[in-house]
């Protein structure tokens, strides 16, 4: 039973200001009258006994009318600038508070809002700022329950454990805003919050990731003044808040005060479109102007003038107001500008829109502004057009997090965001799964991405059957609308939102039917995506989420009348994005497949100290007590660390999402066949470079200028190479790279936006042939054996192998122990994040122990022609399956190994991996290679490495994912070296092409039981080198981290399998 909190209003609240008040908004043809009139009654009865933080009818009391992103400014050129912080309307009250945490709201300090009252032992708090993020409560990490209760019966809320921050500080009114309307901005407070000013109460708010004004003229007074808030982590507006991140509380955005003339501009709305020839810009405004104080006097008009990015004024106009109902203004208009610059994600184009209020004798009152950008948004033909043309999105979602504050986003972090995303080839996001800071959109204005902007809407704890799911439960109608309504009024004037979202995994039904139908009656120059809608009536986009390959053909090749964009997929957890370039093979095929946004931007990681000082990141189970749900590491998806240094797929990431692609025909003539993907601008300020590299070493190399290819267009280019081939025993490979010729806003100048890699002599990647590695040398080598030990002699040294267990045990040359273990059999991986989802420890769990459960059936010596060749035979001794390892030992004391695998059966489970590991002695740090790289790669994540001669310490190789597991592997690799740097160390070579991965840290210390608990930090260094060389490893997959296995063209059957490669000392 909830406990019901007395109403702070008393017996007789203030009336609620609200916008809705036309009842169609409920789309009443889907609801029965009786329905809704019961609906009604039990409303009424909620009204008069709870709380409005426990009561689903009321969602604000005193609230201002949500409106466009703007601020008053003093003057014209002000205005211009945009820089609220220099006009002399703005107050910010972000910084210190007084603050008080309470466990619950009956532990509350109740009159704590009266100016009397005494905060000198209270702490004090940031603001903006998460409390928990500052030592107050427990930070949670949810997925899909809520976060109070794994039993869910809305709209019950917590009485006994739902704490409470209260929040005092003072402020100064300026003399000069004593004639003014004085507003008080709070841009995101989670939950709820009751605001009093001077000790009277003011109003009340709730939705958490939108502005929340009130007007709090008649509550100042000259001087000092107080202002109190108190903030509930918990309301029934919470139940539309079960989002997939940290839920955390407090006042998480700006808080500020605005001084306006009582007559002043309180909302507008600029479509700056286009005619259907999509190159006459088309300008449609709509002002409304609140008169505050009594009756307009005279006449008021608006001036309105578009102002360019040189700051030449292209056009003006002046309009004059009209009343409409008392206390309002307005004026609307359309008007033709002619040709305009086009916005778009390549091409973002802004002008600057200002608004001047006078009055009849041409006194100006006040200046608003607003960056424009001229572009249409729509669905035609079954595609999405962006000024007339299909547009792919390049897509990740983004959720506000830092690794310090939580959700509380510096714009320098925002900055950083949008830096990586136009380097790695972003061209969009989602706003996962509320609307962000709106500086973050003014950002994506100025830089050009793409927004999808998505309403403060999930339930995804209450699952989605019609009959339970709050999307179609009228209960929580008003709240569905009143989220929807305040980010569409607040974002609408945004170029780069080109897409609305009505929320997130919330089921269907009444609500969102509402909340649909409500865009359309406001804003038809966009189009409106809900991903649980699928392609029925509340979505104009079929958005689904992890839709695999195949299921993405069959749909368009149906020829729907809606696009198929992926919300979300390939899913970035851990060691992931595997089979990436396989879903855009098939995007780039058919027109409809318009992109995705993958799941997602960063790590929501939390930075924590260990004792000793040393930073790690926390996720979910790090915080919460045992009796508090939490869903582990399932936080920790991102392209990006939390401190925004790279996961290494972010490279396959940007070869996927890169806008220029190359063709060889003929690769061997030098001639390219040059493709651009971008759909607005053309190739000519790149430049082309490009080099012949042979055994990995440049031989030839040039920069051309980028031919002229306009958008969607190609063309062949002759690179002029003059040699070819001329070391047929060598490889030789075509580098290819577009790069920016000159700087651009968030790109140097120089930097590569896209790659492509041909070889010109696959052939001369051979295997080792064995009589040729017999004649290598010219000493001799012979063996010894004991009843223990069999010693291979040669020229400087001398190779041990264990007698009962048939595997080398030392490698010693010129004096230097190169092996502190030799290579052993291995089967298996320390299981990855998509391994765990998709039960692989379970199910292929033969295969972690199998090398070592082999037993050595017989160990053979023998000298040939120049070698000695040991042969080592195993069996299982529980499935009877053979292995044989053949070393064949020269005279240069190299060694040629050969693996040959026959499982005895045809229904064993995947193969984790084929090869062998060993144990590298210490002081062998420095690490070169040829083959795929320079970042970690895999079978099924390999197109952004290009085969290649890298160097690198052993250090470097390991990639620092959260949780412990598989990492640093490296693809296709011809030949590895490990030395002290000073000549002495080890060759390992492919025959033709291995694996490998060289770590200071085991297998056994990367493998974990259980998904969650282990992190990075917990692993201990050490001098040594683990070094795995296999034929193969499976790829690490992607599609999701919940049940999608590998794809089958990059698993490990269990059947034959063999393989080669040498050891040689350095």
């Amino acid at each position: 039973m909830t406990v019901v909190i007395p109403n702070p209003y008393g017996a007789n609240p203030p009336s609620i200001n609200y916008r809705i008040t036309n009842l169609k908004l409920f789309s009443m043809q889907r609801i029965s009258f009786t329905l809704f009139f019961c609906f009604m009654a039990v409303i009424s009865t909620f009204s008069q006994t709870l709380p409005e933080w426990q009561n689903t009818d009321i969602v604000e009391v005193n609230r201002e009318d949500p409106h466009a992103t703007r601020f008053s400014f003093d003057s014209f050129e002000q205005a211009i600038e945009g820089e609220k912080n220099a006009s002399g309307n703005y107050m910010t009250l972000n910084g210190p508070w007084k603050f008080h945490y309470s466990d619950n709201p009956g532990a509350r300090p109740v009159d704590f809002y009266q100016t009397s009252f005494n905060d000198s032992d209270w702490d004090q708090i940031d603001v903006p700022s998460n409390w928990e993020m500052k030592g107050y409560g427990i930070p949670i990490y949810s997925n899909t329950p809520y976060e109070w209760t794994l039993k869910p019966n809305p709209p019950e809320i917590p009485t006994e454990n739902n704490p409470v921050g209260s929040y005092r500080r003072t402020f100064n009114l300026p003399e000069a805003w004593n004639d003014k309307q004085v507003y008080i901005h709070f841009g995101a407070v989670k939950s709820a919050f009751y605001l009093w000013v001077n000790g009277e109460k003011v109003g009340y708010s709730q939705g958490s990731k939108t502005p929340a004004e009130f007007n709090i003229s008649s509550y100042v007074a000259e001087g000092e003044n107080q202002v109190a808030v108190e903030v509930y982590r918990w309301s029934d507006g919470s139940w539309l808040e079960c989002q997939d991140f940290w839920r955390i509380s407090g006042i998480e955005r700006e808080v500020y005060l605005e001084a306006r003339p009582e007559i002043h501009i309180h909302d507008f709305f600029s479509k700056a479109g286009l005619t259907s020839d999509y190159k006459t810009g088309m300008l449609d405004l709509d002002v409304e102007v609140r008169v505050l104080a009594g009756k307009a006097k005279g006449s008021y008009t608006i001036d309105a003038n578009l102002i360019s990015s040189v700051g030449e004024e292209i056009w003006a106009k002046e309009l004059a107001l009209e009343k409409i109902e008392k206390g309002v203004l307005t004026a609307s208009f359309s008007d033709l500008l002619g040709d305009v610059k086009l916005w778009s994600a390549e091409t973002p184009d802004l002008y600057t829109l200002v608004l001047t209020l006078k009055d009849g004798e041409g006194n100006e009152l006040e200046h608003l502004s607003s960056r424009v950008g001229f572009r249409t948004s729509e669905i035609k033909y079954g595609k999405l057009l962006v000024n007339g043309k299909a547009v792919t999105l390049k897509g990740v979602n983004r959720h506000e997090h830092d690794e310090y504050e939580g959700h509380v986003i510096s714009e320098e972090i925002m900055l950083k965001d949008i830096e990586l995303m136009k380097l790695y080839n972003v061209n969009a996001v989602r706003t996962r799964h509320y609307p962000n800071d709106p500086r973050w959109y003014e950002l994506c204005d100025q830089y050009g991405l793409y927004v999808v902007d998505e309403a403060n809407i999930e339930s995804h704890g209450m699952g989605y059957n019609p009959k339970r799911t709050l999307g179609n439960n009228p209960l929580f109608t008003l709240s569905h609308l009143d989220r929807t309504i305040r980010m569409v009024e607040r974002d609408k004037n945004h170029p780069s939102v080109i897409i609305w979202s009505l929320g997130n995994e919330a089921g269907d039904g009444v609500c969102f039917d509402a909340t649909y139908d409500w865009i359309k009656q406001r804003d038809l120059s966009r189009p409106v995506q809900y991903e649980r809608a699928t392609s029925g009536r509340n979505t104009d986009i079929f958005c689904p989420m992890y839709m695999r390959i195949p299921d993405m053909v069959k749909y368009v090749e149906r020829q729907p009348d809606k696009p198929l964009i992926q919300c979300e997929y390939v899913h970035a957890m851990g060691n992931s994005n595997g089979n990436f370039m396989d879903y855009w093979d098939v995007i780039e095929k058919y027109d409809q497949l318009q992109g995705g946004f993958i799941w997602d931007w960063v790590d929501q990681g939390i930075a924590q100290k260990t004792d000793d000082g040393t930073k790690y990141w926390a996720y979910g189970g790090d915080f919460e007590p045992e009796d508090v749900h939490n869903d582990g590491s399932f936080c920790l998806n991102g392209m990006v660390f939390p401190d925004r240094t790279v996961h290494p797929s972010i490279y396959e990431m940007k070869r996927a999402y890169q806008n220029v692609d190359f063709e060889a025909v003929p690769v061997n003539q030098g001639v390219v066949k040059v493709i651009n993907r971008h759909d607005f601008i053309s190739l000519e300020g790149f430049d082309l470079k490009w080099e012949l590299t042979a055994a990995g070493v440049v031989v030839e190399s040039g920069v051309l200028e980028s031919p002229e290819v306009g958008p969607a267009g190609s063309a062949y280019v002759d690179l002029g190479i003059s040699s070819g081939v001329e070391d047929p025993s060598k490889e030789y490979f075509l580098n290819l790279a577009m790069v920016t010729r000159e700087e651009a806003p968030m790109i140097p100048a120089g930097h590569e936006v896209a790659g492509g890699q041909f070889a010109m002599n696959p052939a001369a990647a051979t295997s080792v042939c064995t009589e040729e590695f017999a004649k290598k040398g010219s000493g001799e080598v012979s063996f010894v054996e004991t009843k223990t030990v069999l010693t291979v002699q040669v020229p400087g040294g001398e190779i041990q192998f264990d007698r009962a267990t048939g595997q080398m045990t030392s490698y010693v040359m010129n004096n230097k122990e190169l092996f502190s273990a030799g290579p052993t059999p291995n089967f298996w991986r320390a299981p990855i994040e998509n391994d765990f989802g998709n039960r692989l420890e379970v199910r292929c769990a033969m295969w972690k122990t199998f090398g070592e459960e082999l037993t050595l059936q017989t160990l053979v010596p023998a000298e040939i022609e120049g070698m000695v060749v040991l042969v080592a035979e195993y069996i299982h001794p529980e499935n009877s399956s053979n292995y044989k390892v053949a070393y064949h030992c020269n005279s240069l004391g190299e060694v040629l190994v050969s693996v040959e695998f026959t499982p005895s059966a045809d229904n064993f489970p995947e193969v984790p991996r084929f090869g062998m590991s060993m144990v590298v002695s210490e002081g062998f740090e420095k690490l070169e290679y040829f083959g795929r790289g320079p970042h970690e790669n895999y079978i099924d994540r390999k197109h952004s490495s290009h085969v290649g001669l890298y160097s690198s310490s052993v250090d470097e190789q390991y990639v620092p994912y959260i949780t412990t597991g598989e990492n640093g592997n490296k693809c296709d690799v011809r030949w590895l070296t490990l030395s002290d740097g000073q000549g002495n160390g080890l060759m390992i070579k492919g025959s033709p092409t291995i694996d490998f991965s060289a770590l200071h840290f085991s297998q056994d210390q990367l493998d974990r039981e259980v998904r969650d608990g282990a992190h990075t930090i917990d692993l201990e260094r050490s001098e040594q080198v683990f070094l795995n060389v296999d034929w193969k490893q499976m790829g690490v997959g992607g599609d999701n981290s919940w049940g999608a296995r590998t794809h089958s063209e990059y698993l490990l059957r269990a059947e034959p399998m063999k393989y080669s490669y040498v050891i040689s000392p350095l």
